[in-house]
């Protein structure tokens, strides 16, 4: 199956998902320069209220999504980095198997490459993620998070999204066989 999606992919870049490779590069560059300025004019730890429910917090993650595995004694830097890259040539291969009408699954593959490829860049340089949105409610707040995280976020949801709508146009109109 996966054989024969490869063979009948577009053999025009131009046809394929790349062309949603510059979702990638906006969100990687907004990552980058949201972490640039949090750690040029913010001090670790420090906060700055800026809306209710909204600070800006900087702190730096050693784990994965939440802090999993943060303690794990230093081979996660590089595990999740690994896993970041494998991910990543992933993406880039099921992108370019795409074809570049399928707007939305288009938009939802560039968005995790994007997030995925910012905070791969933090993990190898620092060997930590660069958090700094800060979102809450009343005193329970959300883990810290950056753009990375939230390309990652909206893209994984449209993907979900993307599955829904292929399943709801694949059933029948009448409502299924038996009818």
């Amino acid at each position: 199956m996966l054989k024969q999606a490869w063979a009948e992919r577009p053999r025009n870049w131009r046809d394929s998902g790349w062309v949603w490779l510059w979702i990638s590069v906006v969100a990687l560059v907004a990552d980058q320069i949201t972490k640039w300025l949090t750690v040029a004019y913010m001090e670790y730890a420090q906060v700055i209220p800026l809306i209710p429910n909204l600070n800006l917090r900087y702190v730096h993650n050693e784990g994965a999504a939440f802090s999993f595995l943060a303690d794990a004694g230093g081979w996660q830097r590089w595990g999740f980095a690994l896993f970041a890259l494998l991910v990543s040539a992933g993406l880039v291969a099921m992108l370019r198997a795409e074809r570049a009408g399928n707007r939305l699954l288009g938009c939802a593959y560039a968005l995790i490459l994007g997030g995925a490829i910012g905070n791969l860049i933090d993990r190898v340089a620092y060997g930590y993620v660069i958090d700094f949105i800060d979102f809450y409610v009343g005193n329970w707040h959300w883990p810290a998070f950056n753009i990375a995280d939230s390309a990652i976020c909206v893209g994984a949801g449209l993907m979900i999204l993307d599955a829904f709508l292929q399943s709801k146009s694949a059933q029948p109109a009448n409502g299924g066989p038996n009818e």
